[in-house]
């Protein structure tokens, strides 16, 4: 009989971070294992529940009982399984063994290879009863958990204790036991607002239930989207906007069963320091959603998501604003005893920071970028001096009270310690932006000295720790160094600047005390970016042929890169384009089979109409391709050359490259070079061949 499945395990307080991962983890594993049992079907559907005390799921339409089935089991190939007489070999009796069959139950069947025997067994469908505790125990087990504990005198382990086990099918308890808990029916409900323990009559009636007795809001989700409306509610009565928090939704939800949001304040004076500083310790410490102005200025007001409800929520309010102060009040000191020191002074305090032990200190590393950020700003025309001052105090807040006590604040406070100092405000802007882009997404450096800093500062990390040998392998990247390569190319194409990708790599090597580094890491790290490069063109939806066709050439002005794509992607929209394509493919086909091809083309050796008709085309096209190509005019480039489509088809039409002679073979496959290398200026265009 099919009726909804519950599942709930009451636990102590979990894992918030980690409480939603845990929960859809828990659900996909019984629910898979329920499936592979055949209790649960195609038309079951699993929802789960997770609040801080419990891990839930119910699944509907589960069975009560497996049907009886018959199941095959593959045995030996039948030229194995005998021997001359006929009789089982050793292989099959243990087969046979294993299976409990005789021989003579034993039947054969053919694939496309062999006969083989197969024993089919007919097998009693078991109970629910029978496999549901040791799914659980089996999912519980997989859980991505990374430290157990024990508690009171028991030997059973999970990530907190556990309390109360219920097993419902429809309103019937399946039997078990997990971790020491016999299943039952009982709950609890909110720890201060519910009305007593909790019966659940039915597994239909568990949210309900739980909503109605126990004011707790079973489904993350659902809590989620609850406090969401009511954040942005209050915020809205207040005329003001609500912070962006990566995950800070996601954790409040994972603290709270029964969400109400209460308005707190602090005094204005504290509004002194950078709201930077304000808005992370609210965030991390205290778990406040910060509100902003229209202009994105802090106010002195936040959002506090309580896990309780009361008439006069006073004392609450009052309880949180009194916690905060104390943390408001040692960000005012971090920032004015920080003050009291400029950047310039704390360099050299960066040689007591280990950077890496094979790479020297902070201080050997901001040296480097120093040298790096004042050349790539040299080849782009920008103050030299200005962005070597801005490199060189970029690392300087690393040894700043309020960058040890929130390190996510690195560069941004620089820019505020170097505006103090009086410095440049294009040498502030460049410390706090030498970051970016951190992340996928991003804002990304502005102005050519911030670009020169964040470049070099990028190329530092790559060049260098690609250098001593450690490569990102699988999804291990610890020190970051494919968001580094994307980050380089993002500078590069959306701020479109013309610095050629191997000369930055060679600087950034060149800096690097001699014999430090491995001998190829420039060409290393180019092939390494250049992967990266397809990843990031495949998001911008070139196709992988067509981002093959121009990355396959190892492009070192990875601003041109775009243009180049786009002139392809319109290439390929002509009549001409595929004809082309096979065309080229064809060239580089008879090349790769060629040892050397003569340089020049022998005019006297031009037999047929249609050879002489393409050297002719070759000639006239060449200078109006190079120009092209000078202006990057790449659309105008391809054009020109599909307009020599049929001179080439009537060329492989009419003309035997192989020739017997050999001074006319080999000056026919000059000619095809020469055709060859002007069709892929910009880019292969063979790799659009189909």
């Amino acid at each position: 009989m099919k009726q909804t499945l519950l599942i709930e395990l009451l636990t102590e307080e979990l894992p918030p971070k980690a409480l939603e991962r845990l929960s859809t983890v828990f659900a996909n594993e019984v629910f898979t294992e329920l499936r592979g049992q055949e209790l649960a079907g195609e038309d079951s559907i699993c929802t789960p529940f997770a609040t801080p005390r419990r891990l839930a799921l119910t699944i509907t339409n589960v069975e009560s009982q497996q049907a009886d089935r018959v199941i095959e089991r593959k045995g030996p190939a039948v030229a194995a399984g005998v021997d001359a007489e006929g009789k089982p070999s050793k292989a099959l009796e243990g087969f046979m063994r294993g299976a409990g069959v005789t021989f003579e139950q034993l039947q054969r069947n053919n694939d496309d290879k062999t006969e083989y025997f197969v024993a089919r067994l007919e097998k009693k469908g078991q109970l629910l009863d029978v496999y549901l505790a040791d799914i659980i125990t089996q999912a519980l087990k997989k859980l991505p958990v990374p430290k157990l504990m024990r508690w009171g005198d028991s030997d059973h382990q999970f990530v907190r204790p556990v309390h109360g086990l219920i097993m419902l099918h429809g309103d019937r308890i399946v039997p078990g036991e997990i971790l020491g808990l016999q299943s039952g029916r009982l709950t609890s409900g909110h720890r201060f607002l519910h009305t007593g323990e909790i019966s659940v009559v039915c597994a239909n009636s568990y949210e309900e239930a739980l909503l109605t007795h126990g004011k707790v809001i079973a489904s993350f989700e659902k809590r989620r989207t609850r406090i969401d409306e009511h954040l942005k509610a209050k915020a809205h009565a207040l005329n003001a906007r609500i912070n962006p928090s990566d995950g800070l939704l996601d954790e409040v939800t994972a603290l709270v069963e029964w969400p109400v949001v209460y308005v707190g304040e602090f005094e204005k004076e504290y509004l002194e320091v950078p709201q930077e500083c304000l808005i992370l310790t609210m965030q991390q410490n205290q778990k406040y959603f910060p509100l902003l102005d229209n202009n994105g200025k802090l106010l002195n007001k936040f959002l506090i998501v309580s896990n309780m409800q009361v008439d006069n929520p006073k004392h609450i309010i009052d309880g949180n604003q009194r916690v905060v102060r104390p943390r408001l009040a040692d960000a005012r000191f971090f920032f004015n005893q920080d003050r009291k020191q400029t950047l310039e002074s704390r360099v050299a305090r960066l040689g007591n920071v280990v950077y890496h032990n094979k790479l020297g200190t902070q201080l050997q590393r901001v040296e480097r970028i120093t040298i790096l950020a004042g050349a790539i700003a040299h080849q782009l025309n920008a103050e030299k001096s200005v962005a070597e001052l801005a490199a060189r105090l970029a690392k300087a807040d690393l040894t700043t009270d309020m960058v040890g006590e929130f390190p996510e604040l690195q560069g941004i406070m620089g820019r505020y310690y170097a505006l103090h100092d009086g410095e440049n405000q294009v040498v502030a802007n460049a410390i706090a932006a030498h970051y970016h882009p951190r992340f996928a997404g991003d804002t990304l450096p502005q102005g050519a000295v911030a670009c020169a800093v964040a470049l070099a500062d990028k190329l530092d990390t790559l060049v260098g720790i690609y250098g001593i040998g450690l490569v990102p392998t699988g999804d291990k990247d610890p020190f970051g160094l494919r968001r580094h390569a994307l980050g380089v190319l993002r500078i590069l194409i959306e701020t479109q600047l013309a610095l050629p990708l191997d000369t930055l790599l060679q600087l950034s090597k060149d800096s690097f005390t001699p014999g430090k580094l491995s001998n190829s890491v420039v060409a290393d790290v180019h092939g390494f970016m250049l992967e990266r490069l397809r990843g990031y063109l495949r998001e911008r939806d070139f196709s992988p042929d067509e981002i093959e066709a121009v990355v396959c050439q190892n492009p070192t002005r990875i601003d041109l890169v775009i243009p180049r794509l786009d002139a392809v992607c319109a290439f390929r929209k002509l009549p001409e384009a595929a004809a082309l394509a096979a065309a080229n493919k064809r060239i580089q086909n008879i090349l790769k089979k060629t040892a050397t091809v003569e340089a020049e083309i022998q005019v006297g050796l031009l037999q047929e109409n249609a050879e002489r008709s393409l050297y002719e085309v070759v000639q006239r096209l060449a200078p109006q391709v190079e120009a092209g190509m000078q202006k990057q005019d790449y659309t105008a480039v391809l054009t020109l050359l599909a307009s020599a489509r049929t001179v080439v088809d009537e060329f492989f039409d009419k003309v035997m490259v192989m020739a017997e002679d050999p001074a006319v073979r080999n000056n026919r496959l000059a000619l095809l070079k020469r055709l060859g290398d002007l069709m892929n200026q910009v880019a292969d265009i063979s790799r659009l061949a189909a």
